[in-house]
């Protein structure tokens, strides 16, 4: 059912207390138990648009881009613990209860992160194609002593050109998504992100390892992945990452690469609808 929409306020905010930079901007449309959506490396918030217009009523959704991405100016760096932080304090300033993270990718891993720090206002969690540790699965023979941040391959990226910076992303792009006619849009995140927050961001997700945090969490959570390249390959890695969680569902889309919402809306939509009724 599409959403009707109440209201759409633009909230920009910052860590309360602190002289620094806003480390995200926030859209809250609607009324109702408030749903946070927390985007994936390089997405803007917008990229939740079609998820929120197929949510059923009764909710007021908050769409967060992070500082860097989609046109939000940089912070400072390591941020990752800074958006952690700053969001929990965006929760809790605005006294928000019974919340609903739904979270790709990095923003799963921002979901566990603040389920732990607030288990008492988190209701209910989605987590889509997200880890708490994507180390073990994108670099499984290096150990986190071994991941720097001034390495060669961080000082090419940062020295590459615009044009250089595109060819990888379409090589990205291509294995994210199954839809073609996203691919661009998925480019275009990348090539508008600021260029150390992209390089160094990304380090800092590689060096993050949150299943530790897992056993403390008590929120009912969905988890989502995608079966690619096969649910056989997966499947095993999602039930053991996520072994110290307890209250948790675990389903694969079928047919999907990393943007479930954009390869099975349908079947993404009806799951999230679902679980949140």
């Amino acid at each position: 059912m599409k959403r009707f929409f109440y209201l759409t306020l633009l909230i920009v905010t910052s860590h309360l207390g602190l002289a620094q930079s806003k480390s995200f901007e926030v859209t809250v449309t609607g009324k109702g138990q408030p749903v946070l959506f927390l985007p994936g490396f390089t997405c803007p918030g917008g990229v939740w648009d079609s998820t929120i217009n197929n949510l059923e009523e009764g909710y007021q959704t908050h769409q967060f881009t992070y500082a860097g991405f989609g046109g939000v100016p940089k912070i400072e760096l390591p941020w990752y613990g800074t958006l952690a932080n700053d969001i929990s304090a965006y929760i809790e300033s605005n006294n928000l209860k019974k919340v609903v993270l739904v979270g790709h990718s990095m923003g799963g891993m921002l979901a566990l992160d603040i389920a732990a720090k607030l288990p008492k206002r988190i209701n209910k969690m989605v987590l889509v194609d997200a880890l708490p540790n994507i180390r073990e699965i994108v670099m499984p023979q290096v150990p986190v002593e071994q991941i720097t941040f001034d390495n060669p391959y961080n000082q090419q990226m940062i020295a590459a050109s615009d044009s250089a910076l595109r060819v990888t992303a379409g090589y990205m792009a291509m294995g994210m998504s199954n839809q073609t006619d996203r691919h661009a849009e998925l480019i275009d995140f990348i090539l508008k992100s600021d260029r150390e927050t992209y390089v160094y961001g990304y380090t800092e997700l590689l060096k993050l390892d949150l299943r530790e945090k897992l056993s403390t969490i008590p929120t009912k959570t969905l988890v989502l992945g995608a079966d690619f390249p096969s649910k056989e390959a997966v499947l095993p890695n999602f039930e053991s990452q996520f072994a110290n969680l307890k209250n948790k569902e675990i389903k694969i889309a079928n047919g999907s690469k990393h943007f479930i919402m954009f390869d099975q809306p349908e079947w993404f939509y009806a799951e999230v609808n679902n679980f949140l009724d």
